[in-house]
């Protein structure tokens, strides 16, 4: 077995190893998602937590964990005899990112409670993680269904496994611990929120600091366990002191005034619902537990604060996470109560942590451009002396729905219809792997014929493994959504070129509803780039749209190219995900020879290749030449204009009026 890294060995990360500890002082505070750039010690520190937490007594020969001293009554190995236990180390399991359903809530044997009326059920990583910790890397790219079933387990502390009128209920309590890279794409506002804390890391940037992590890890590397020995006084000292602040948790009391600083500093950032405020009376609350103290101070809400509500105050995806400290000091001092205790001398580490260090201040305002332009984003060649600098996107609007169409079977999401494992049923079929959503009508109409030669003599049908049936369902399914922008002279009018990011900014916020992967393909000058490669990452997209340039001629041609190259790549990187184009311009073409005639052949390929695609007309005046709609035919896509890209436009409501009546 590997020795894992001792958690105290772990070189500065404060408010990880703080969320960390006071999860397992308190499990209730709800789990902590831990937001950073890679290799930023995320996953080192949560493995090493295992090894800090108390032993666990559980019953023996029981695969759901039960506590001895209070079993659970609908465990489904109970019922259990009395005073068998024993005694193991805490337990971290680890959900990989492609792991079904069944592996996350267990499976039921349909076979056998089809045939036998027996409840056969194979427990999955939610009963193995019970009483222990439920660590999820990378749980941004995991399915949106997993997600919610996690959650909600998490919230619960229970699992529900139900298929066809048979039901397994069994406790599922457990300490969730999330990573994620943002740039690799976010979790929705909703799915943030049901996460008690959240920290962000990053690399130091002292030299001293870097020198002794690269020196800790070479050691540990060339004898795990002689460097482990080596810490094991502070792992020690650690273990005990969070056994010491779980035995002193009940005592600690929560005044009105701190109460009232908590519901005053939720209500100031306007965070909505009330879960923030509860996990920050936890919090609080384990925070003193925490420092050896059986009250609660301001300094507690306050550190309370910088781990609850930054990323509860986004509002969309562009959105960045943090809290402004100023406002926040100003809130506690207003609402400062005279039932708190006289701060005496705290314990170790006063009343937690320190505040997050590289978060952003000002608290979701979208600085995503100023960050941009500090990256030393690349020039397109050829943008000329006709550069103009950047200008703001307009507010974003609510879009109509683009879709592909025919029936996919990429991954879930919400735009294109799919066959998928969660929808509606349309039809069945034999299994071709695995059976994980029975047909229960097809499968008994399938068995009836052959009751009599079977020999039935009993109620139960007599079920063989060529009588299942897997039901086919139709749902949603995530595409990749290609921006292909034109940033040209033509489009340069700084109020015309406003509206076009406006109307960008907004398909990208319906992409990012929809769980769509994103890229961006922008050409001026005499060339194309490829601004954003396919990712999950939206609000990374609007850092580029927002930084974009325009000015020059209109290779039309070349961005077409470059775009079709990027799907010719995605094709082989993930063959199931379907691509939607959007082409964003007033169609014309000045830039190269024959220009005109290029973009056109450009456009073909799209139509020859059966690529879906949208142009979204941006020409503007009293006289229009309606070159868009043109390009639109030759990709064998459709065009829009900017108005009746809007979901409530009247332009848009007349034509589906007249669609519906011819």
């Amino acid at each position: 077995m590997t020795t894992p890294y001792p958690f105290t060995a772990v070189v500065g990360q404060d408010d990880l190893r703080l969320a960390l500890m006071l999860n397992a002082v308190s499990p209730s505070v709800g789990g902590v998602l831990i937001r950073g750039e890679k290799g930023t010690a995320k996953s080192t520190a949560v493995r090493a937590l295992s090894g800090l937490l108390p032993p666990v007594a559980v019953v023996s020969g029981c695969r759901f964990s039960c506590d001895p001293g209070a079993p659970d009554p609908a465990c489904p190995d109970g019922p259990h005899e009395p005073e068998v236990s024993e005694t193991r180390p805490a337990r971290i399991v680890e959900l990989p990112v492609g792991a079904s359903e069944d592996r996350l809530v267990g499976a039921l044997d349909i076979e056998r409670a089809l045939s036998e009326g027996v409840k056969a059920f194979e427990p999955g990583l939610l009963a193995t993680a019970n009483r222990g910790i439920l660590y999820v890397d990378e749980v941004n790219l995991l399915h949106d269904h997993l997600i919610d079933v996690l959650l909600d387990a998490a919230a619960m502390g229970a699992s529900y496994v139900e298929r066809e009128g048979v039901s397994v209920r069994h406790a599922a309590r457990f300490l969730l611990v999330g990573t994620m890279n943002p740039e690799e794409g976010e979790l929705r506002p909703q799915l943030l929120d049901r996460f008690g804390l959240t920290v962000e890391v990053a690399a130091s940037r002292e030299p001293d600091q870097r020198v002794e992590v690269v020196r800790r890890r070479l050691a540990y590397d060339d004898d795990p366990g002689a460097f482990a020995a080596r810490w094991a006084e502070e792992e020690a000292a650690v273990r005990a002191r969070i056994v010491a602040a779980r035995e002193l948790l009940p005592s600690v009391r929560l005044g009105d005034g701190a109460l009232r600083q908590i519901a005053a500093t939720c209500a100031a950032f306007e965070v909505d619902g009330m879960r923030a405020d509860i996990v920050m009376a936890r919090t609080a609350t384990a925070l003193a537990a925490w420092a050896g103290r059986t009250d609660v101070l301001a300094e507690d809400v306050r550190q309370a604060a910088l781990l609850a509500l930054p990323h509860r105050r986004r509002r969309n995806p562009f959105d960045a996470p943090g809290l402004d400290e100023d406002k926040l000091d100003q809130t506690l001092e207003e609402f400062s109560g005279d039932d708190d205790p006289d701060p005496g001398p705290d314990g170790p580490d006063g009343g937690g942590g320190q505040p997050p260090a590289e978060g952003p201040e000002g608290g979701g305002d979208a600085g995503a451009p100023a960050e941009a332009e500090e990256s030393g984003e690349p020039r397109p060649a050829g943008a000329g002396s006709g550069e103009r600098s950047p200008v703001g996107a307009a507010e974003p609007f609510r879009t109509k729905v683009l879709s592909v169409p025919g029936i996919g079977e990429g991954a879930a999401g919400r735009r294109s219809r799919a066959r998928t494992e969660h929808g509606r049923t349309t039809s069945a079929r034999r299994p071709t792997g695995a059976l994980t959503k029975l047909h229960l009508a097809a499968t008994v109409e399938a068995a009836a014929p052959h009751q009599r030669m079977r020999g039935r003599s009993g109620p139960g049908l007599v079920i063989r493994r060529d009588d299942l049936r897997q039901a086919v369902r139709e749902g949603h399914e995530a595409n990749l959504v290609l921006f292909v922008v034109d940033a040209s002279g033509s489009m340069a009018a700084r109020q015309r070129m406003s509206a076009v990011k406006g109307a960008v900014v907004s398909l990208l916020l319906d992409a990012y509803q929809r769980r769509d992967k994103v890229g961006l393909v922008t050409f001026r000058g005499s060339s194309a780039e490829v601004a954003l490669p396919p990712t999950s990452s939206v609000d990374a997209a609007a850092a580029r749209l927002e930084s974009l340039p325009t000015g020059g001629r209109t290779p039309l041609a070349a961005g077409l190219l470059r775009a079709h190259d990027v799907l010719r790549v995605e094709r082989l990187r993930d063959p199931a995900r379907r691509a939607l184009v959007v082409v964003v311009t007033d169609g014309r073409a000045t830039g190269g020879p024959e220009p005109v005639a290029l973009a056109s052949r450009a456009a073909r390929l799209f139509a020859a290749d059966g690529v879906a695609s949208v142009v979204v007309d941006c020409e503007s005046g009293p006289v229009r030449l309606g070159l868009a709609g043109r390009l639109a035919g030759e990709l064998g896509g459709s065009a829009v204009t900017l108005d009746e890209l809007r979901a409530d436009s009247i332009a848009g409501l007349v034509r589906d009026v007249q669609r519906r009546a011819a």
